[in-house]
């Protein structure tokens, strides 16, 4: 049973944008009910003088009044109020915070200890077995924070945002950020984890230029070898365009060309042996740190996937038995391919509301684009794969998503698929059906142990179990107990 997160929300006062999100549904990985934003640019008036601008806090204030009335509206049960960098560095910022606390807004200003830490807690939260350095860059900070066996293990936070490095050179950003790190326990050539608007749009643009046939930001790699070239297409690619490709404003555009020096200056400083791009980040933290150990310590592709099964299966979610129930057709799935296994086992019933001729295409295109997390695109087409063949249908992935897989890889997924579908026919969706039956491999044969009559199997699972042991190689055969 998936624990469910009343709904929470939180107010972001940045140095660039002031967001406010709901979230709700699973308490692991909660899905988002609203998300708005703003970019009032506080940073900017702290850079140029020390200070927050009077129009940009105008706006910003605006905003947040808004945002307090559909917090009230919304009946939230808890609701974060947290402001950053520029609010934390201006000398008219406590001013700032008296207007935004008589709203009736009881805003916290993070220190950039604080601040590292929880976006760093947000990055755990999506990626679990991230080991490595996370980089959270802003508008008036850049925050590091190294990450090893699920924890914070190191912590600080430099001056260094995108409204603040001016003319910095990568190098003398690089010797700034190589002095700050001096005190970092940091292991030899690790991850590192970007958080953070612009270093999403970055990777937007290296997906754009790729021509990635699943450009789902979080979890994308960025190869080091394609820096130089991201940056020569942030130089000379038109506003328009880079607009079109990266979903940001014009006054995002602009600090594109600062956050890639930044990116540079990271790289060689750590030399890390890849660069992953995160959507979660300080918002996300914010949640994960109110866990309790054993629920930040389950699987969040695997709560998302059970919440869906729960609320989409007909019969209520029994996708750990059926996975329970085909594993012995794939002895040789090692724990990553486990996992993606159970998760298809987890989502095999979420289609069957829609037109019978739709149900795989619906089923694959949650798979791809769900709001999912802890699963690269790699993963995605896995699931996809195994879900097309789940359902039935002639639909299956896009040659270019299908590429990402290796031959053996995709028959194995369609495997899965195969076996779900004879489970899901035999047992009519519920779960006693497939307590009666079992599923046993020898070396020529697919034996499907039956507990009771043999007129329980009927025609048409019969007939799946046919399909799916012409796929494995065998012959079919079913036996009485």
């Amino acid at each position: 049973m998936v624990r469910m997160l009343e709904p929470t929300g939180i107010i972001d006062i940045g140095s660039n944008s002031v967001r406010f999100v709901v979230f709700a549904g699973s308490e692991r990985v909660p899905s988002t009910l609203f998300n708005e934003k703003i970019s009032p640019a506080l940073g900017r008036g702290v850079e140029r003088e020390g200070r927050l601008d009077p129009v940009a806090m105008e706006r910003a204030l605006d905003a947040l009044s808004r945002f307090a009335c559909l917090a009230d509206d919304m009946r939230l049960k808890r609701l974060h109020v947290v402001a950053t960098a520029a609010v934390r560095d201006a000398e008219n910022g406590a001013d700032f915070l008296k207007m935004v606390r008589r709203l009736g807004l009881k805003a916290k200003v993070l220190s950039g200890e604080e601040e590292a830490e929880i976006g760093a807690l947000g990055v755990l939260s999506a990626i679990p077995q991230a080991e490595g350095v996370v980089a959270d860059l802003g508008g008036g900070s850049l925050e590091l924070t190294r990450v090893s066996n699920g924890a914070v293990a190191g912590r600080l936070s430099l001056p260094l945002g995108v409204f603040r490095i001016g003319a910095l050179s990568t190098k003398k950003l690089a010797g700034r950020i190589g002095k700050a790190i001096e005190g970092l326990e940091l292991g030899e050539r690790e991850a590192l984890y970007l958080v953070g608007g612009s270093f999403r749009a970055l990777a937007r643009l290296d997906q754009s230029d790729l021509q990635h046939p699943l450009p789902i930001v979080h979890h994308h790699r960025i190869a080091k070898e394609r820096l130089p070239l991201l940056e020569h297409l942030v130089a000379t690619t038109s506003e328009e365009e880079l607009k079109r490709i990266t979903m940001l404003s014009a006054n995002r555009i602009e600090i594109l060309l600062p956050a890639m020096s930044v990116l540079d200056a990271l790289v060689a400083v750590f030399e890390p042996r890849e660069i992953v791009v995160s959507a979660f980040g300080l918002r996300e933290g914010l949640i994960y740190r109110d866990l309790d150990a054993a629920k930040r310590a389950s699987d969040p592709l695997l709560e998302a996937a059970l919440e869906i099964g729960e609320t989409l299966g007909r019969f209520g979610d029994h996708g750990a038995l059926i996975d329970q129930w085909i594993a012995p057709l794939f002895p040789n799935d090692d724990s990553a391919h486990q996992r993606i296994r159970l998760a298809a086992c987890l989502m095999s019933d979420v289609a069957w509301n829609a037109h019978p001729d739709f149900r795989a295409e619906r089923a694959v295109d949650m798979a791809l684009h769900g709001n999912f997390v802890a699963i690269d695109a790699h993963g995605r087409a896995l699931l996809g794969h195994a879900l097309s063949h789940a359902f039935g249908s002639d639909y299956r992935l896009p040659p270019g998503i299908l590429s990402l897989l290796e031959p053996d890889e995709a028959d194995r997924a369609a495997a899965w698929g195969r076996a779900i579908r004879l489970a899901q026919r035999l047992s009519g969706g519920a779960e006693k059906g497939l307590m009666r039956t079992s599923l046993q491999v020898t070396a020529e044969e697919l034996v499907l142990c039956v507990n009771g009559p043999e007129e329980f199997v009927g025609e048409t699972a019969a007939r799946r179990l046919s399909q799916l042991a012409k796929a494995l190689g065998l012959k079919e055969r079913i036996l009485l107990d």
